[in-house]
Parts: C-alpha cells; sequence; structure tokens
C-alpha cells in the first residue's frame, strides 16, 4: 500500500544514495569522469593528417614488389630438393607457350613418362622458375594409383624466364625437362618509376 505522502519507500527503506567516495565534492565531477580525463591525457593523440599520412604510408610499403628470383636462387631451391643427387634430362615433357602475352594466367602442362606401377612411378612434380618472388612455382604429390603422372594447371610469371619441371622417381631418380617464356605483360612484379 502506498501512503497518502505519495513516497513508496518508508522512511526506515529508502534507497541509498551513492556514497561519498564516488564523488569529488570540491570539482563536482564524478570518479569515472576523472579517470577518463586521466586516461585521455595518456592517449597518444593523433591528428587527422597524421593518421591519413600513416595510412598512406603503410599501403604504399604493401605494394612493393617483392625482391625477383635471380638464376642462382633457383639452382639454389632445386638443390634443396634433390639434394646431391643428379638430374637427368629427359622422361618429362613441360608443355606452355613459348610466347605469353599476359602473365597472370599461364597455362602450364608438366607430364612423365612413366608406368605408374606399384614399383615404378612418380612421387612428386615440381616446378621452379627463374624470377618470380619464390622459386618453387608448384610441387604435386602423386602415386601409384593416380594412374597417369600429368599435371595441368595456370601459373603466374614476372617476365621472361626460364622454367624447370623435376620429377621425383619412387627409385629416387630425378629427372627434368626445361623451357624458356617470354611474357609481354608481366605478372607478381612491377617496375615503380
Amino acid at each position: 500500500m502506498i501512503p497518502k505522502s505519495g513516497n513508496r519507500f518508508p522512511a526506515c527503506a529508502k534507497p541509498s544514495r551513492r556514497p561519498d567516495s564516488w564523488t569529488n565534492a570540491s570539482a563536482g565531477v564524478g570518479r569515472s569522469d576523472k579517470i577518463m580525463r586521466q586516461r585521455e591525457k595518456t592517449m597518444l593523440k593523433i591528428t587527422r593528417r597524421e593518421a591519413l599520412i600513416f595510412g598512406g604510408a603503410t599501403a604504399a610499403a604493401g605494394a612493393l614488389p617483392a625482391a625477383a628470383n635471380t638464376p642462382g636462387q633457383m639452382e639454389t631451391a632445386i638443390r634443396r630438393l634433390a639434394g646431391e643427387a643428379e638430374i637427368r634430362k629427359g622422361k618429362v615433357t613441360l608443355d606452355l607457350p613459348p610466347l605469353v602475352e599476359n602473365g597472370n594466367t599461364v597455362p602450364m602442362t608438366v607430364t612423365v613418362n612413366s608406368p605408374m606401377s606399384k614399383t615404378d612411378y612418380v612421387k612428386a612434380i615440381h616446378v621452379f622458375n627463374e624470377k618470380n618472388p619464390q622459386a618453387n612455382v608448384i610441387s604435386a604429390q602423386l602415386g601409384p594409383r593416380a594412374g597417369k603422372a600429368v599435371m595441368t594447371t595456370r601459373i603466374r610469371l614476372a617476365g621472361t624466364q626460364k622454367l624447370t619441371a623435376i620429377a621425383e622417381m619412387s627409385d629416387g631418380s630425378y629427372w627434368s625437362d626445361t623451357q624458356e617464356v617470354i611474357v609481354t605483360l608481366a605478372a607478381c612484379l612491377e617496375d615503380l618509376i
């Protein structure tokens, strides 16, 4: 029942006010406001102009091309794969168009002459290049149940360069083929003016 005074809470059951420790009586400011002001003073203040300069510099750094490979780096990558094993020519056919207008999508097919039986099969096909940022273009693992040792895909090329396909056979031997491709519009890297 509500008393005639309109106050629902009797004098002994009034909700308590905030403790005096929560407010700063001299400034009339709440404790949370005081903490926020202290945080604002210690925070790094960046102007809009500085933020735009920082954002532009970050975007420009991300747009810089990665360092291109050299033929020596391609040979190093091949040696990491095969170690000191002899890499012989033959058994592998690397099919690429000799002249490519756009380096963004270059069709490539690697075929290995192998019976693909339980005892004589291709374990892996690896393709390396001279000028892309990464020397190893692709590596595909195969087994005797693959049926044919053929791999077809599209790759990106950063300009005119040599590509080398290496087949790792089940007996531990390595076979290869090399092709040169002329690219008129390079991918992966662009010259900065």
